[in-house]
């Protein structure tokens, strides 16, 4: 039982019901929170109305973007790496729930664009580090005519007697190099921009691209120089929704990788790339969650200023209701992703079922507040003259990108069941 003195408000902080944030973790979520307001949405907004080239051109809103996102160290390599695995469950959902308040394209491009840097630097090779550890770059696995199957590298959900397609874009090792040769689809994050990939894609070892279990295909993750002979950029892609974050295709056309450039091969190379994309579903929670807490902020003020029948129509008990749903909504998107960042940074994780537990949940509960939120401003809602048509435009996009929700779900049931037969 709880012995209360007398009535009073809650106390809420800038994320809702926090119980124990030390003074540390208040001081990284009030940078992250101010850098937000001041930087990410105002930049956000005009990235928004520009087209995809307009958005990637020289003297673009976007490289003042970058420049201040690396100069803030929000996201700086090694002061991440530094952290033990308490401080990284605690504090990075924490920063990525801000970045994602701020803005989600513009959250994700500053972390997709960092994903060759964090491979190169896990690799401890001081050349390999060299070489991509400080450079802008793009995550590369999906590809035109395979689509969800990059989500099930292993071919676990393949329809009995059926193969995966195999795609159009493939590798071949040949000595001491590995060959190229397709294109990537239009979606991979900041490939516009990137001077280096981070690929995952079938590969030849000099028996084909089948995988021994016949559903399958084999695989490889390496690191790609976009600067070599062969490698040329499609045009940026127009799209609905994260428009600040830059999107494209890449073309290998008998592209020559040094083999010392390959991360990770055969199964270890599904297993590399099950890591990331661990990694990348967690990260996609806390950033939703932030769109979430947008939306319904955004619909909190207006009902609060918007009168209808005399009265601002916070008054009315049925939008009291609405409203307190999309609270309860982002409440519960932000206790799941802690719970799973807690869980992938504990001793029984990390796994990719817990992340895509968080991702699929709140990119869908993002997508349901945001499009409540419209609501509640009537046909405001669907000007631009408001934001929160912006956010539910990009809260769409989130339930496609890194792993369509339904692929997702089933892979992770793949697992779960497994796990009940196994212990039953």
């Amino acid at each position: 039982m709880f012995d209360l003195n007398k009535i009073v408000e809650p106390v809420l902080g800038l994320q809702g019901l926090e119980a124990d944030l030390t003074e540390e973790e208040r001081a990284i979520q009030e940078a992250a929170h101010g850098f937000a307001r001041d930087v990410m949405r105002p930049l956000g907004a005009t990235l928004d109305k520009m087209t995809a080239e307009e958005v990637v051109a020289p003297g673009s809103p976007l490289f003042e973007y970058l420049r201040q996102v690396h100069e803030s160290g929000l996201l700086d390599l090694a002061a991440i790496a530094g952290m033990d695995n308490q401080q990284k469950a605690r504090i990075m959902p924490i920063i990525f729930e801000e970045l994602g308040w701020g803005d989600s394209g513009l959250a994700i491009a500053a972390l997709a664009s960092s994903f060759p840097a964090f491979a190169a630097h896990n690799t401890g090779d001081a050349e390999i580090i060299e070489r991509f550890g400080s450079l802008p770059g793009c995550w590369l696995a999906t590809q035109p005519d395979r689509g969800s199957d990059a989500a099930d590298m292993d071919g676990s959900i393949v329809q009995p007697g059926t193969r995966q397609s195999r795609g159009n874009l493939y590798a071949r090792v040949v000595g001491d190099e590995v060959i190229v040769q397709g294109q990537s689809s239009a979606w991979v994050s900041y490939a516009p921009l990137a001077q280096t990939a981070l690929a995952y894609i079938p590969c030849d070892y000099g028996q084909g691209l089948e995988h021994e279990n016949g559903r399958g295909l084999n695989h490889i993750g390496i690191l790609i120089p976009l600067d070599l002979p062969g490698v040329s950029k499609g045009k940026p892609l127009e799209k609905l929704g994260q428009r600040p974050l830059p999107q494209g295709e890449l073309f290998f056309n008998e592209v020559h990788v040094p083999k010392k450039y390959v991360i990770a091969e055969g199964d270890a190379a599904i297993t590399s790339f099950l890591s990331a994309l661990t990694f990348g579903n967690m990260e996609m929670a806390a950033t939703f969650t932030g769109v979430a807490r947008a939306a319904y902020e955004h619909a909190l003020a207006y009902v609060h200023e918007r009168k209808q029948g005399g009265t601002p129509i916070i008054n009315h008990q049925s939008v009291q209701l609405r409203t307190f749903d999309l609270w309860q909504k982002v409440e519960l998107s932000r206790a799941i992703t802690q719970r799973v960042f807690a869980y992938n940074y504990s001793d029984k994780g990390p796994h990719l079922a817990a992340s895509i537990t968080s991702k699929t949940y709140v990119t869908e509960t993002a997508f349901q507040v945001a499009s409540e939120a419209l609501q509640l401003f009537g046909g405001n809602g669907l000007t631009c003259e408001y934001p929160i048509e912006k956010l539910l435009r990009d809260a769409r996009a989130s339930m496609i990108e890194d792993g369509e929700t339904n692929t997702l779900k089933l892979k992770a049931m793949h697992w779960l069941s497994r796990a009940y037969q196994r212990n039953h």
